[in-house]
């Protein structure tokens, strides 16, 4: 118990110093100090800045979640924490992943494929989040319906619900295939897409843009990785 409050003393603590409200939700303090998370993923909190990404998001305690292509998973147990017991994570994964990905999968959090064919979840959802990979949507190899794929993003949603973006940054005016050689994408690009669908952009949050990025290096070169500049986009889907 003494751990549990030093960690959530800490990340408010934390919270304060860089800015943000005096007084953050009491599920995303819990969320980031959370004992069960592992050494691995605290590691990595200075440069994903997890608490203020989930404040930007303006999840809540309850709250239905879809995670798109969630990696490693950092963000989906960050989520889970986040929505707590009476909350829902829904973390879609390509089907060939689908068997690996539901034996990791704990609590509030349930695995869903993701096919070629479409893009649904089990139920509409309050927040839809992806982190660096709406790049992917670009890859030739995928060959993807873009502005369908963004519809049906539009779709899994409540209304009123929440798209939330993070991906690397390309440099302004790129040509969408610098996700094939750089594996990044013009921010400007991603707004104008995914407003075609439906969505109303809110706002955008800087907590890891980085401008020492040149924008030029493929994001897993070991000069940048870790250290891209990555925007963090806010859209809604109207009432």
């Amino acid at each position: 118990m003494k751990r549990e409050l030093l960690l959530a003393a800490s990340a408010a603590l934390m919270l304060s110093i860089s800015g943000a409200h005096a007084a953050p939700p009491a599920n995303v303090v819990a969320a980031v100090a959370d004992a069960n998370r592992t050494d691995a993923d605290r590691a990595r909190d200075a440069d994903r800045k997890p608490a203020e990404i989930l404040e930007f998001t303006g999840v809540k305690s309850g709250d239905k979640v879809a995670e798109l292509l969630p990696g490693g998973g950092y963000f989906t147990r960050l989520l889970s924490a986040a929505v707590g017991p009476t909350g829902k994570v829904y973390a879609g994964v390509p089907a060939a992943d689908l068997e690996k990905a539901k034996a990791a999968a704990k609590g509030n959090v349930e695995v869903v494929a993701l096919n070629p064919g479409g893009l649904a979840f089990p139920e509409p959802v309050d927040l839809l989040f992806t982190a660096q990979n709406y790049h992917d949507f670009h890859l030739k190899r995928l060959n993807l319906d873009v502005p369908a794929t963004n519809k049906a993003l539009f779709n899994a949603l409540k209304p009123g619900g929440t798209l939330l973006i993070i991906d690397h940054a390309a440099a302004p005016g790129s040509p969408v295939d610098v996700a094939d050689t750089l594996h990044r994408i013009d921010p400007a690009v991603v707004k104008r897409e995914v407003e075609a669908a439906g969505f109303k952009f809110v706002s955008e949050n800087n907590a890891v843009r980085n401008s020492s990025d040149p924008l030029t290096a493929n994001v897993f070169d070991a000069s940048i990785r870790g250290k891209t500049d990555q925007f963090v986009y806010k859209f809604q889907k109207p009432n």
